[in-house]
C-alpha cells in the first residue's frame, strides 16, 4: 500500500470491500464501521459507497492492488455519475481514486526487470469479458511481440484458459521465451518461479498468481528476467 492509502483508510468512517481484502488490513480497521461482502457483489458495494458518501460520510472502498487496474474505481465512478443529478442542490462528495501497487508492478520487481519495454496486461477471467474477445487480444499482443502480463490465470472453475493463452502465444513466439510466475507478491506465502512459455503449464497457478511472459528480446541473467529497452550494457 502507498502511504496515501493508509491515510485515507485512517480518515474513513466506513470501509467497504470484498471480505478477503478487508481481512488483509484488519490492523487498520479497529475503529471503523465495516461492510464486507463476497465476490460478484461489486455493484452493491459501489452503490453503498456512493450512497453513504452522498449522505455526508467519509467512505473508503477497498480494492486489491491498484483500484484503477481491474479494481473498483471505474464502477464507483460510473455509479456516482448515474446517481448525481443536476436538479439535486446538494453538494456532491469529492471522489478520490488512490493509487496502489498493482500485481504487475510487484511481480515485475520480484522477477527482475521484465517490463522495461512495451507490455500489455490481459485478464484471463471471462466472467465479465467474453473469451473470444480475450483470445483476440492475446493473439494481437503475441503478434506485436509485447511482453504480456496475465491476471486471473486460473481458478477452481476456470482451468483451461491459461493453456489456451499459451497456445495462442506459441503461434507467434518461441517456446523458450522466458516466463515468470509470482504468487502472493510481498505477502505471506510468496513464491517466485522462472520458467519458459513451453513449460508454463507444469507449474501450479491460481487467482493469487501473476504470470509474466517475455518478448523476443527478454532474457534471464543471474536468475532475473530482463527485457532490454535498447541500452547497450
Amino acid at each position: 500500500m502507498a502511504p496515501r492509502v493508509v491515510q485515507v483508510i485512517q480518515e474513513a468512517e466506513l470501509v467497504i470491500g470484498y471480505r478477503l481484502y478487508l481481512a488483509q488490513i484488519q490492523d487498520l480497521l479497529s475503529d471503523k464501521q465495516i461492510h464486507a461482502s463476497e465476490l460478484t457483489h461489486e455493484k452493491e458495494r459501489a452503490r453503498l459507497a456512493v450512497q453513504s458518501a452522498r449522505a455526508g460520510r467519509k467512505v473508503c472502498i477497498v480494492s486489491s492492488g491498484d483500484a484503477g487496474i481491474y479494481g473498483m474505481a471505474g464502477l464507483v465512478l460510473d455509479i456516482f455519475s448515474e446517481m448525481s443529478s443536476s436538479s439535486d442542490q446538494r453538494a456532491e462528495p469529492y471522489v478520490e481514486v488512490v493509487p496502489g501497487i498493482s500485481a504487475l508492478n510487484a511481480a515485475a520487481a520480484l522477477l527482475g526487470a521484465p517490463l522495461m519495454h512495451d507490455f500489455a496486461v490481459v485478464s484471463l477471467s471471462d466472467l465479465l469479458t467474453p473469451w473470444p474477445t480475450i483470445a483476440q487480444r492475446i493473439s494481437a499482443v503475441a503478434e506485436a511481440d509485447f511482453v504480456v502480463v496475465l491476471y486471473n490465470p486460473s481458478s477452481r472453475r476456470r482451468q483451461w484458459q491459461l493453456g489456451e493463452a499459451q497456445r495462442l502465444l506459441l503461434e507467434h513466439r518461441a517456446g523458450t521465451t522466458p516466463a515468470g510466475l509470482v504468487r502472493n507478491a510481498y505477502r505471506e506465502g510468496q513464491k517466485v518461479r522462472l520458467t519458459t512459455l513451453e513449460h508454463l503449464l507444469e507449474h501450479e497457478v491460481d487467482m493469487f498468481t501473476t504470470v509474466v511472459i517475455g518478448n523476443a528480446g527478454t532474457r534471464v541473467r543471474l536468475g532475473r528476467m530482463i527485457t532490454p529497452r535498447g541500452y547497450e550494457p
